[in-house]
C-alpha cells in the first residue's frame, strides 16, 4: 500500500500551479482545478504543550523575550526531543524542575539527542501557551458523568492476563497522536500531504494506519455501522480552506477519553510558501460538554519520509502472557508475587 501511495506522490507532484512572486508578494499555488496546493512534506514538532500549564492561568501567549529565551534553551546541543513536559519544567519556577527540564534522565541505553535531534532543532512553532486554544484556560474540559463511567470501565478492563486487555498503543493498532485529530508526536513527527482531482491524501509518517484518503467530491460519511480506528473522513473546500469532517469511530480508540461519538472537524489553510494553518474542534456530548479546538502551524520541512512499522508491543505479548500464566500458578498454590 505504501508503495502504490508514494508512487502516486510522484505523479500528482507535477500536477500544481507554480505559485508566483510579484513585487515580492506571496501568492496561493494551486492544482490544475483551481483549489489551494497543500502538497510537500511538513512537520508539527514542538514543545507546546496540548494543554496549558495550570500555573500559567489565562496567559495565551508568551511575551518576545520569553519565546526568545526558551527557544535558546530548547534547541540547544544535548537537549532530549522526548522531554515532553520541557515547557512547563522551565516556566515553572522551580529551580530543580528547570535544570533537569531538557535532559535525558537515562542515556545509557538510547541517547535521545543523538538519535532524534532534527536537522531544525525542535523548539516552539509559536508563543502560545498552549495548543488548545478554546476554552480560554488551554485545557481539556473536564469530563462529564458519562465520559468518568467510561474510563472506570476502561482502567478496570485493563491487566496482563489476557492480549484482549492490552493497550491498543502496544498493540500498535493505532497511536493516540496519529488522529484525526492530529497531535504532535514525540518524535518522527513529519506528514506528506499530496492531491488529485476530488482527493487529499494525509500520509504521517509514524502512523499504524494506512494513509488517510480525503475525498472532496461532497459524498456522504459511510453507514454509521461501520466503525474504524481513524474514524471516516470527508472533505470539502471553504475558500481556500479545506475542511475535514471525521465520525465513524470506535470506541477502542479513546482519543482523551472519548468515546464513539467522537466528532472531529479540522481545517488546513495554507498561510505562506513555507506554512499551514492546522486547526482541529472536538466535540463528543458523551465525554464533555463543551467542544474544544486547537490550532498549531504545520511547517515545511525536509524529507524523506521512513517507512514505520511497530512490532515491539505483539513480540513482547509472549512474555506479557508467559508471566500473566506464571502468576495465576502462584496464586492458585496460595503464594504471592508482584507482577
Amino acid at each position: 500500500m505504501r508503495q502504490v501511495v508514494a508512487v502516486a506522490a510522484l505523479v500528482w507532484a507535477v500536477t500544481p500551479v507554480a505559485a508566483q512572486e510579484r513585487g515580492g508578494v506571496w501568492t496561493m499555488p494551486r492544482m490544475v482545478d483551481g483549489s489551494p496546493d497543500l502538497q510537500g512534506i511538513w512537520t508539527t514538532q514542538t514543545f507546546t504543550p496540548l494543554q496549558r500549564p495550570e500555573h500559567l492561568g489565562e496567559r495565551e501567549f508568551l511575551t518576545d523575550e520569553e519565546m526568545a529565551a526558551l527557544m535558546e534553551v530548547l534547541t540547544a546541543e544535548g537537549v532530549d526531543p522526548l522531554r515532553g513536559r520541557a515547557f512547563s519544567d522551565i516556566l515553572s519556577g522551580d529551580p530543580e524542575r528547570q535544570v533537569a527540564a531538557t535532559t535525558q534522565a537515562d542515556p545509557t541505553h538510547y541517547n535521545n539527542e543523538q538519535w532524534l535531534r532534527t536537522e531544525v532543532p525542535k523548539g516552539l512553532s509559536s508563543t502560545r501557551t498552549s495548543l488548545i486554544v478554546d476554552p480560554t484556560d488551554g485545557r481539556i474540559p473536564p469530563q462529564n458523568e458519562s465520559g468518568r463511567a467510561r474510563g472506570e470501565v476502561r482502567r478496570a478492563a485493563r491487566g496482563y492476563d489476557s492480549y484482549l486487555n492490552r493497550p491498543a498503543q502496544e498493540r500498535c493498532l493505532v497511536w493516540n497522536h496519529e488522529g484525526p485529530p492530529m497531535i504532535p508526536p514525540p518524535y518522527n513527527d513529519l506528514y506528506l500531504i499530496f492531491q488529485a482531482p476530488g482527493y487529499v491524501v494525509l500520509f504521517p509518517e509514524m502512523a499504524n494506519n494506512p494513509p488517510r484518503i480525503i475525498p472532496t467530491d461532497g459524498r456522504p460519511h459511510i453507514s454509521d455501522r461501520i466503525r474504524q480506528w481513524p474514524g471516516h473522513s470527508v472533505g470539502r473546500w471553504e475558500g481556500d480552506t479545506l475542511v475535514v469532517d471525521t465520525t465513524n469511530f470506535t470506541t477502542k480508540t479513546g482519543f482523551q477519553g472519548s468515546g464513539d461519538e467522537l466528532h472531529v472537524v479540522e481545517r488546513f489553510t495554507r498561510q505562506d510558501a513555507d506554512t499551514i494553518l492546522y486547526e482541529f474542534t472536538v466535540e463528543d456530548s458523551a465525554t464533555w460538554d463543551r467542544s474544544w479546538s486547537a490550532e498549531m502551524p504545520m511547517m515545511r520541512a525536509e524529507g524523506p519520509l521512513f517507512e514505520y512499522t511497530c512490532h515491539e508491543g505483539n513480540y513482547g505479548m509472549v512474555n506479557t502472557m508467559r508471566g500473566a500464566r506464571r502468576a495465576d500458578r502462584l496464586a492458585a498454590e496460595g503464594g504471592a508475587e508482584s507482577r
